[in-house]
């Protein structure tokens, strides 16, 4: 998933028990990378990208069930939040680079890849076809949020009370608290500056998920290009620099950072409303300090 996974975590127990239970979670983030990276030939995600355009293809349970759930929150971000994405990410250079800006042939065709309703999916066969060749599904915007669940699973599962756990800083999980503590305490990175915070936020059974114009980004034109694509526009997002989302899982949180993101304050309050437990805080440019903050939700 291009990025490290880092556990903290206390337990009643002997360090030789944790360290193997550490080591069991960090075991079932290899697998789902291995089931969902769309950068491993042999994945059966890459192999559902390669044949579904051409016939219905049998999809293993777990990823099937991932893919549905993921287009329901594009139904309900409206499109802000879509894993057809992948042709546009190509086209824009940031599949395997730093970006670029495509030409309007690449883009156009690109576009007539892009969309949830290019999915068909048979629950009963449990199969998922393409209604045209060339789409690609790109799961790197949630698939890390899911592993992370995964993992607090795996330790709750073996009694571990107090653990934290991030995938690359961007989605963070805060299982119970440290010894003597109310909870996790977390700092969200200030968007125009990597040596400076924004705010520290204290997570205790609660997630953390950031998305950020600035992870990778290139300039043409004097215009700054981010990897945050609004699939329904084709174009990487402008005018947000970064959105932190602290929900109960870090699947729903990433899936919520992308489509505010794409969405904007104004435009992601409709979809909020589907999620009365998630808080928002989107960073915009200001012109005097540099961004300035909104906050939506209720601080829990």
């Amino acid at each position: 998933m291009a990025c490290l996974y880092v556990i903290d975590a206390y337990a009643a127990v002997d360090e030789e028990p944790l360290r193997n239970t550490l080591e069991a979670a960090l075991d079932e983030v290899d697998r789902i990378d291995r089931l969902m990276s769309h950068y491993k030939r042999e994945s059966p995600l890459s192999r559902l990208n390669r044949e579904a355009g051409q016939h219905a293809v049998s999809v293993d349970p777990e990823l099937f069930a991932f893919i549905k759930r993921s287009l329901q929150y594009s139904e309900a971000s409206e499109g802000a939040f879509d894993i057809t994405v992948g042709p546009l990410m190509k086209a824009w250079g940031f599949f395997t680079g730093e970006g670029h800006l495509p030409t309007d042939m690449e883009l156009s065709a690109a576009r007539r890849r892009v969309g949830a309703h290019h999915l068909i999916l048979d629950e009963n066969e449990r199969t998922i076809w393409f209604d045209v060749e060339g789409v690609e599904l790109d799961l790197g915007g949630i698939a890390k949020g899911y592993a992370v669940d995964r993992v607090v699973e795996s330790l709750r599962s073996q009694h571990v009370e107090a653990a934290l756990i991030s995938a690359g800083g961007s989605t963070i999980y805060g299982l119970g608290a440290p010894p003597g503590r109310d909870g996790w305490s977390v700092a969200i990175q200030d968007p125009t500056d990597a040596q400076k915070i924004a705010r520290e936020v204290t997570l205790r059974n609660r997630s953390l998920s950031v998305a950020g114009s600035s992870e990778k980004s290139f300039e043409a034109n004097g215009i700054r290009y981010s990897h945050i694509m609004d699939p329904r526009a084709g174009r990487p997002v402008q005018g947000m620099l970064s959105v932190a989302v602290l929900t109960d899982t870090g699947t729903e949180g990433d899936a919520l950072d992308d489509a505010v993101f794409v969405l904007g304050v104004s435009g992601s309050r409709k979809l909020l409303k589907r999620y009365p437990d998630a808080e928002v805080m989107s960073f915009l440019p200001d012109p005097v300090r540099g961004w300035t903050m909104i906050s939506e939700g209720r601080p829990r």
